[in-house]
């Protein structure tokens, strides 16, 4: 063989030739500290509710809780987000600031569960109104400084009650440096705060309103980021850095892999992604249809966000997961 004739592309291929070998030399690894588990619990409920357009996710019941929770801890879960469906709804969510309402109520089983176990509370009001919108409305929009002063109660009975990690979702500006404000002069230092700093106003959503129940009718297009918009993503979460927050997020996660990427390449907190509840559908749906595999699907998305710049992935997949990489 000629000395000149060279295909540069053989040296990649010497290391792909076996699956030992490219076990290697992979750059990018799942492990199981890397998922958060979401878990809805509905009030007024005796057996688990399936949720018909999120195959195998269910509404439990708060009886069933320190199980779901114990169960997930057994398969190597080390941290859930607790989403509630209340029945005591009115118009500015008063149950979440409520020292026995289903928020405190649940934080506390959870923590009496498993005490090891990092419990993260979703901060917002969207599953506590009768509107269903993220706050205190006004005129039907969401007046953004009146549910901050919300916003700071329930966060403060939040860790009253033993919440690890305050997670607010709701999109209001100023909500980190008001959330941080309020836990540090209750004595609450400590507490991490995970921001919903990017947050898409998105169509990936849609099955979540039926996991929560939701009676929500209109859009959330004047609090939540418009999805063509990158650089605004970017400042979204610079922002939350500034304001202190401790972790930033991106939701949803699939469609914006760039802004996952970019965010990295511009911080150096932590970031987590939110796997959504339509992305989830679609990837059942998909599986259930017979046109794609759904463990190596579910495998390789999960590797993009770490790929992309994710340390720590939401996902309704973490209890398969733990199946299929321990």
């Amino acid at each position: 063989m000629s000395n000149n004739l060279i295909t540069p592309d053989f040296r990649f291929r010497r290391l792909r030739r076996t699956s030992a070998l490219r076990e290697l030399v992979r750059e990018t690894h799942l492990r199981m500290s890397d998922f958060i588990l979401p878990i809805f619990i509905e009030e007024g409920i005796n057996a688990p509710v399936a949720i018909k357009s999120m195959p195998d996710v269910y509404r439990y019941p708060e009886s069933q809780l320190a199980e779901i929770v114990t169960r997930a801890w057994s398969k190597g879960i080390r941290a859930v987000l607790l989403f509630g469906v209340s029945t005591h709804k009115d118009e500015v969510g008063s149950d979440t600031w409520a020292q026995d309402g289903l928020l405190a109520r649940m934080i506390r089983t959870a923590k009496n569960a498993q005490p090891d176990m990092l419990v993260i509370s979703d901060n917002c009001f969207c599953e506590y109104t009768t509107h269903g919108h993220c706050g205190v409305t006004h005129k039907n929009d969401v007046d953004n400084d009146a549910t901050l002063v919300n916003l700071q109660r329930q966060v403060v009975v939040a860790a009253q009650a033993g919440v690890d990690m305050i997670a607010p979702s709701g999109m209001m500006d100023g909500m980190i440096s008001a959330i941080r404000q309020a836990l540090d002069e209750a004595g609450f230092t400590h507490i991490p705060v995970m921001s919903y700093s990017t947050k898409f106003a998105s169509a990936f959503y849609g099955p979540f309103r039926d996991a929560v129940d939701s009676t929500f009718k209109g859009t959330r297009n004047t609090y939540q980021m418009d999805f063509a918009n990158a650089r605004e993503a970017l400042s979204e979460s610079m922002q939350d850095e500034a304001e202190g927050a401790d972790i930033l997020m991106v939701k949803p996660g699939t469609a914006y892999l760039d802004i996952l990427a970019h965010i990295r390449a511009n911080s150096s907190r932590p970031l987590a992604v939110y796997h959504v509840s339509g992305e989830y559908a679609m990837i059942k749906a998909g599986a259930a249809a017979g046109v794609i595999d759904e463990k190596s699907i579910v495998l390789e998305t999960m590797i993009a966000f770490k790929r992309a710049g994710a340390d720590l992935i939401i996902t309704y997949y973490a209890e398969k997961l733990a199946d299929w990489i321990n």
